[in-house]
């Protein structure tokens, strides 16, 4: 019997090392592929701010484009719809009679709750769920998720010696597209390349995402990675692969696969492990975010900590204008809202503030987070605001920054400052205009 099948793209945006794609290509005899731009997403959230801002709106886009004309060239085709996914995928398996639906796992607990409830509303499809976002496979993983050690310190030693999952080939072949056999209307998404886009470093998209890499392996700048990477800007002082990653434009295991072959071609140094030792972070929030599902978002964290915070409206806008009496803060909470990017060190430096100095509530700032970085991942993301928070992966009870300290540190000649000073002071926080998600 012919079996028709559904692929779900999430955070799988590519078509090169997909295990998931892979399994529906050997499985069904045609398939249809859909991304659901969730309307939760682009509307204004429980934390004053809309899921998702106009430089990672701009950003998806770019990636859905690309991988649309990457799956027009092998005869099929890309649906992007705006709605609930818990409705729109029960939708489509009953419109193209669906036997098999397949997908990449997620570490989002909405998208998880969605996928449930698609299984439970179509209990007679067959549901593939494939490891393709992370290191390991879920059954190559040294723990169970449920026994995910609670500090990064102890994942790190039993994982570090283990081997991740290979890559696999990039497809060169998908089955047909599938036939509708019932009517069905859908809020589908025209991705017209005349929409304006700001200039940004970051391009989305597989091809970008690979530019990237090959060019950073190219260098030497993997050797000199654990000297250069606290540096609060500068675009060779870290590796820049975070956006590519959290789209799925870019995989991991292919990155990994690459940072192996700089070491044994090239040069293997503290630096070059210091960028795998990265990745481990990024794969045990991966991990720690299936483990506890909700309790990502909590206020009490995954520790269950009880929290006296609140929320300050006033001081919420300025530190989001970069109008704080912190100067390091405002710099780089005004590169932020210009770019969409921001150094690790100065997250960090920025989230202590919201936390300790201004005494917020820290949901609030992961939310604002998580609607203006390019590279947002909900695990990484939440998990480490957590982590900061003191309601996390951390042994300690909170992490405070001496921002007096940081400053003299990062930017004793004040060079950083100075140069976002009379950066635009305040990213709208409204939601992404309809008019450029045309339906």
């Amino acid at each position: 019997m012919a079996r028709t099948g559904l692929f779900w793209f999430t955070n799988d945006l590519r078509l090169h090392d997909n295990p998931a794609l892979q399994r529906a290509v050997s499985s069904v005899d045609s398939l249809v592929c859909v991304y659901v731009l969730e309307s939760r997403s682009v509307s204004p959230s429980s934390y004053s701010a809309p899921s998702m801002g106009q430089s990672r709106f701009q950003f998806l886009r770019q990636s859905l484009l690309e991988l649309q004309r990457d799956l027009r060239t092998l005869g099929q085709k890309l649906l992007v719809v705006q709605g609930s996914a818990a409705s729109i995928i029960p939708s489509l398996i009953r419109a193209i009679a669906a036997t098999d639906v397949f997908r990449s796992r997620n570490p989002g607990w909405y998208e998880n709750r969605d996928w449930a409830y698609a299984k439970a509303k179509c209990g007679q499809c067959t549901f593939h769920t494939i490891d393709s976002h992370t290191l390991f496979d879920i059954d190559t993983l040294p723990v169970d998720v449920a026994d995910i050690p609670a500090t990064f310190t102890r994942f790190r030693k039993l994982i570090d010696a283990a081997v991740p999952s290979a890559p696999i080939v990039r497809l060169n072949y998908l089955p047909p597209p599938a036939r509708f056999r019932a009517a069905i209307q859908l809020p589908t998404v025209r991705l017209l390349d005349s929409v304006r886009e700001a200039a940004s470093e970051f391009n989305g998209g597989e091809s970008a995402a690979l530019s990237h890499m090959e060019a950073y392996f190219s260098s030497d700048l993997p050797t000199d990675y654990k000297q250069v990477r606290n540096a609060l800007d500068g675009w060779d002082n870290s590796t820049k692969f975070s956006p590519w990653l959290a789209n799925g434009n870019l995989s991991v295991r292919e990155l990994v696969a690459r940072l192996r072959q700089y070491e044994s071609s090239v040069a293997a140094n503290e630096s070059t492990y210091w960028i795998y030792f990265e990745l481990l972070w990024r794969e045990f929030f991966q991990w720690h975010a299936h483990q506890h599902g909700a309790s990502l978002f909590s206020l009490s964290g995954v520790k269950h900590v009880s929290l006296v915070t609140s929320f300050y409206p006033e001081r919420y806008q300025k530190w989001i204008a970069g109008n704080t009496p912190y100067p390091l803060v405002n710099a780089g909470m005004r590169e932020l809202a210009a770019t969409g990017y921001l150094s690790n060190r100065g997250r960090q430096i920025v989230a202590s503030c919201f936390v300790n100095e201004l005494g917020m509530d820290w949901r609030y700032g992961a939310a604002y987070f998580e609607q203006v970085l390019l590279d947002y991942d909900v695990a990484s993301n939440w998990g480490n605001w957590q982590y900061l928070a003191g309601v996390g992966a951390d042994v300690q009870p909170k992490r405070h920054f001496n921002l007096a300290k940081q400053a003299a540190t990062f930017d004793p000649d004040g060079a950083y400052v100075a140069r976002w000073q009379g950066a635009a002071s305040l990213l709208p926080l409204d939601s992404v205009d309809a008019a450029d998600w045309p339906v």
